[in-house]
Parts: structure tokens; sequence; C-alpha cells
């Protein structure tokens, strides 16, 4: 990407349970909702990137560009983006990309999932799709007993323990209490993670972020067009970075690193020509509380070993120093995988523009960082946006 791409509209539904409501109903509701916000009329539209993981397993559904585009109203080329969940990441991406080389200047983004009307045990296999078939699959292994090997490993190599995690936990759920688009508007305690019921050790229930539906959108645009048409546009993409890795855990160097997260991170800084330390808040992968962890230290804000104590040293609350998930991440506010990604930009986008419940704890941030990861961080996305001047 060579130049800064405005956003001139976010849309998002509730996260949460909607088993009767179909994702390209849900993308329709997120995409209308990104156009009025951006002041402009759906025929603007030039280009559609959408992002889902799930369909063909929860609604049979497969062919679903065209099915995103009719959803919002849109006549315009339209492409769904496949990455597990950081499918609509890749969708914002590509978008941006689009829109930065003057292929289009305006184009929707986002994605959709439809999650819950599945069974525990039918959503817990199509998310494992998402892991190497061969090697994984066919052995049992789920999400959270991949990312539980990846947990022990790093408490092994490093210290620590299920207390540090739990304070992850604790903070994303405080995030997400006054959040009105979030599944989980409530407070816990460390010690209601702690004895909540063992999902696969050292994971409790508290530690796994939940099965959701939800949709989210945007409007990206060109600045000549955001100008010529008059369009309020305080917040722009200034950087985008994509990495990928080994599909299967045990074929990496490392359980405790995210090879894909650091090269997506080291990209989108080059990008946008910033470095970590510039970062005022950040919106990462919280699929379970060690993600959190691990994308801390892969983006450079941490070192190895030291993101872990981050949540229960208040360095990454609302208060501190680099508030994290401040929309409740993953963890609070949901996960519609398909649909994460472009969440994140839209809970970004306005907690930088500042009509976010939580924008008061960063009323005077100018550059926040999306990090949206699939599998077991085999793919990421990471974006950066800033205020613009």
């Amino acid at each position: 990407m060579v130049r800064q791409v405005p956003i001139a509209g976010v849309g998002m539904t509730p996260f949460g349970k909607s088993p009767e409501r179909t994702a390209r109903e849900l993308f329709g509701d997120a995409a209308s909702e990104a156009i009025a916000d951006a002041g402009i009329e759906p025929a603007a539209v030039e280009e559609v990137f959408y992002g889902n993981f799930m369909g063909e397993f929860a609604e049979g559904q497969g062919h679903q560009g065209p099915m995103a585009a009719e959803a919002a109203g849109v006549t315009a080329p339209a492409t769904r983006f496949d990455s597990a969940c950081a499918s609509s990441g890749a969708a914002v991406r590509f978008g941006a990309r689009a829109v930065a080389r003057g292929d289009a200047d305006v184009a929707l983004v986002g994605g959709a999932e439809r999650m819950t009307n599945l069974s525990t045990a039918d959503g817990t296999s199509a998310l494992a799709a998402a892991a190497d078939a061969l090697w994984e699959v066919r052995a049992g292994v789920t999400f959270p007993g991949a990312y539980s090997l990846m947990a022990n490993r790093y408490f092994h190599e490093y210290g620590g323990g299920r207390e540090e995690l739990a304070h992850v936990a604790v903070k994303n759920h405080e995030n997400a209490v006054e959040n009105e688009l979030a599944q989980f508007q409530r407070s816990i305690e460390v010690e209601d993670v702690l004895e909540a019921p063992t999902v696969c050790s050292p994971f409790g229930l508290y530690d796994c972020s939940p099965m959701s539906d939800g949709a989210s959108a945007a409007v990206l645009v060109s600045e000549e067009y955001a100008e010529e048409h008059g369009l309020e546009t305080p917040v722009a993409i200034t950087g985008t970075g994509q990495g990928s890795d080994g599909l299967a855990l045990h074929d990496r160097a490392s359980m405790v690193e995210t090879p894909a997260a650091r090269r997506a991170g080291e990209r989108a800084f080059a990008d946008a020509g910033i470095e970590p330390a510039d970062v005022d808040v950040a919106e990462v992968h919280d699929c379970f509380t060690i993600a959190e962890v691990l994308a801390l230290e892969s983006l450079g804000f941490y070192e190895p070993g030291e993101g872990l104590a981050a949540a229960r040293e208040g360095e990454t609350t609302a208060d501190g120093e680099l508030p994290v998930n401040l929309s409740g991440g993953l963890k609070a506010k949901g996960h519609p995988v398909g649909a994460t990604g472009c969440a994140q930009i839209s809970e970004m986008t306005k907690l930088l523009r500042g009509d976010h419940v939580n924008s008061d704890a960063v009323a005077d941030a100018e550059v926040g960082v999306t990090h949206n990861a699939g599998g077991t961080v085999a793919s990421c996305v990471v974006t950066v946006l800033e205020v613009m001047g």
C-alpha cells in the first residue's frame, strides 16, 4: 500500500446468538449501517471484499461473494476471502490495497458468520477444518487443545501460569461491560476464571472465546473521493501486513512464537512508517487468553516471556500504557469468525474518532493497530489505523 485509505463508515451487528438469522441477513445489516455511516449510496460501491469461513458447514452456502453484494444492495464485483478466523481481516487488507492502487474509489469490506445454529460438537468440527486435516484433525486435535499446548509450552519455557491468563479474561470482560454490541456485557473476577469448568488444561471456560453470530463492514474510499464528495473521514488505514506459517502446529520451530504475526506486524508498521512504540491502542486476536499474550509479543510490544504479566500489572488495561481490546476482545465481544477481523476495524475506528463507549480511555490516541489471526496463527493480518491530520 502506498498511501493512506480513509475509512468513511463502519457498521457492525451485535455479536451473540442469532441462530434464526442467516449470514446474508446479518451482513446486510452491517453493510447498510456502514454505507449510511459513510454518507454514500450503495450504487457508489465499486468493489466488495467479504470474509466468511464456515458458510458451507453452517448454512450449506458457498459462492458467497455475490451473495454478500446482494445482501448489501450492491451490484459491484464481489470476492469472498477464506483465511479461517482471519477471513475479514484479509478482506479489509485487499480492499484497502485496491483503493490505494487506484483500482476503486469506494470499496465495501467486511464479513459475517452464523455459528450458533450448529451444535457444540458440529461447530467444533467445523472450526477444526482450519487446522491440518492430514496431521491434526485426524488425530482429534481441536483448537482449545492446540492452544492449550501452546500455553503449557509457554509456561514451561518462561514460567507463569493460569492466574496471569485469568487477568487477561478479567480485563477484556471489564472492557465489554458498556459495549452494547458485545456478547458478554458483565464483569468477572480472577476467582471466576480459576474456578470455571475446565475445557482443556490450562484453560477453563473463561479462557475461551464463544461461538457467536454476527457481521461487520466498513466503507473504504480514496482521499480524492472523500474530498470530492465532502465525506468526513477522521480515521484512515495507513498500513497493512499479512503473514503465513506452517499449517500444523507440530511442524513449527517453536510453539510459543507466531512468526506469521511477527511478519504481518513488521510489514504493516513499515507500510505505515511507524514503530511498535508509536501505537496508542490495540485490538488483538484473543481467541484464547494465551493468544493475546502471544500477539503482544509477536507485534513487538513485549519481549518473549514478558507479555504474560501485562494484564496483571495493569499495563494493557483501559487505563494502562497500552490499552488492549477495549472492545472486550474476542473473549467478551464474541467471535463470529468470518466477521472478527473487520469488527476489530469497526471498533478501532470508533475508538479513534471518539464515538466508542470506551473512547474516553484513549482520548488522545492517534495510532491504533488490529491483529487478526487464523488457526493457530498460520495466517495473520495486521492493520494500522491513524487519526488523519
